[in-house]
């Protein structure tokens, strides 16, 4: 595979959501009718239902107490990050706002300083039971090096998922500094479902998978305030990405019968890239900018990176993405903007009745076409006038 970028080397070409199309089926099916669930499988249980295939990334900006609550009862799950100010501040509001009040060119310092606060593990038994105490579903993350600690502290206090999420996640990870996560052990120790990210490599998929992981999260810097893919040259277009990710998850199900599900995570902002990574393999999508722009996200407009607060070298910044609407719109409507990053369900369910899938695996057989062209064709006006498909 692949074709030639220069003597003795080959490169292969990959994908993202703006060069690629969803191609209409031969059958349609009304949206109100299609099935849009998401299963998340538990140990000798039934599996977690989710209404919608939809999760919010565990960030700063977009998932606190208030919001986690909130998207669970729309259907989703928020994931709140248990190295957040969460954690390392009783009172975050205080911290949230200067965040928002920092100048440019002070954001980057401002961070590291706050996130040198160190977290405190009372305050991660307390986030868990007010997310618990809302009546929902608690999901909590922590890097592979906490993961361990914390993912004892988060279950006793009640969590019913837990995320282990990193940059870039192997099974195998090498250093002489400190104790790497045993993966395998630590999916088997764990009584709830653990989700183990990020990664965007087939045959890293299979050895994650191998470990007992309840599901797998695709994607390396494609978020929105994400620079790592500047900073570090790394990553992978997320359509080549989730469709690689899911031929690891199919071919290990047929070695195993055990299902694995893929979460694409990172580089959705509108309901055309969501349908588009659904169909192109994943089982949900986890998305963070889109949610940052909802009147109840912590952000109050903004929205960072997680790896901004790195000491040695920041991988992220600080984006203002306004508050657009409710969760509520974001997620089912009715659309106020014309852009397409209100309404994520209707666009889900819409699509496919359009190419005739009756639920997620029937999407993920949608034929898939290679159009660079297909978000600037007949669109000159909307992108001079910049509204619309025109809009950045």
């Amino acid at each position: 595979m692949g074709m030639w970028i220069g003597r003795n080397r080959k490169a292969r070409v990959t994908y993202g959501f703006d060069e690629i199309a969803l191609v209409p089926g031969r059958v349609t099916i009304n949206p109100n009718e299609v099935d849009i669930r998401f299963r998340l499988p538990r140990k000798e249980a039934e599996p977690l239902e989710l209404k919608i295939p939809i999760l919010a990334s565990a960030m700063d900006g977009v998932v606190d107490v208030r919001f986690a609550i909130a998207m669970n009862k729309l259907g989703g799950l928020a994931v709140l990050n248990l190295e957040g100010v969460q954690t390392r501040y009783k009172n975050p509001q205080e911290v949230l706002q200067k965040i928002v009040d920092a100048n440019k060119s002070d954001i980057t310092a401002l961070l590291q300083r706050i996130y040198q606060e160190p977290i405190q593990e009372d305050l991660i038994a307390a986030r868990v039971r007010q997310i618990k105490d809302g009546g929902v579903l608690a999901a909590v993350s922590s890097i592979p090096q906490r993961a361990a600690e914390f993912g004892r502290l988060a279950q006793e206090a009640g969590a019913d998922v837990f995320v282990v999420q990193s940059t870039v996640s192997t099974v195998r990870h090498i250093s002489s500094e400190y104790k790497s996560l045993d993966l395998e052990k630590f999916c088997r120790d764990m009584r709830i479902p653990v989700i183990v990210g990020n990664t965007v490599g087939y045959d890293v998929t299979l050895e994650i998978m191998e470990c007992g992981p309840a599901a797998v999260l695709v994607g390396v810097g494609p978020g929105a305030a994400c620079t790592s893919r500047g900073v570090l040259g790394l990553g992978v277009p997320q359509v080549t990405a989730t469709v690689d990710c899911a031929a690891a998850r199919d071919a290990y199900f047929k070695k195993s019968y055990r299902y694995v599900p893929i979460i694409t995570d990172g580089g959705m902002s509108r309901g055309g890239d969501v349908c588009k990574a659904l169909a192109c393999g994943a089982d949900a999508v986890m998305v963070g900018s889109a949610f940052a722009k909802a009147h109840e996200a912590p952000g109050r407009g903004y929205h960072w990176g997680m790896a901004t607060p790195h000491a040695n070298l920041p991988r992220g910044t600080r984006i203002r993405v306004g508050a657009t609407g409710s969760l509520k719109q974001i997620l089912f409507g009715p659309a106020e903007v014309d852009d397409g990053s209100q309404n994520l369900v209707g666009a889900i369910t819409t699509c496919m009745g359009n190419v005739g899938a009756r639920n997620i695996p029937e999407f993920q057989q949608t034929e898939i076409i290679i159009a660079p062209s297909i978000k600037t064709e007949g669109k000159l006006f909307q992108t001079v006038q910049s509204v619309g498909m025109g809009t950045s």
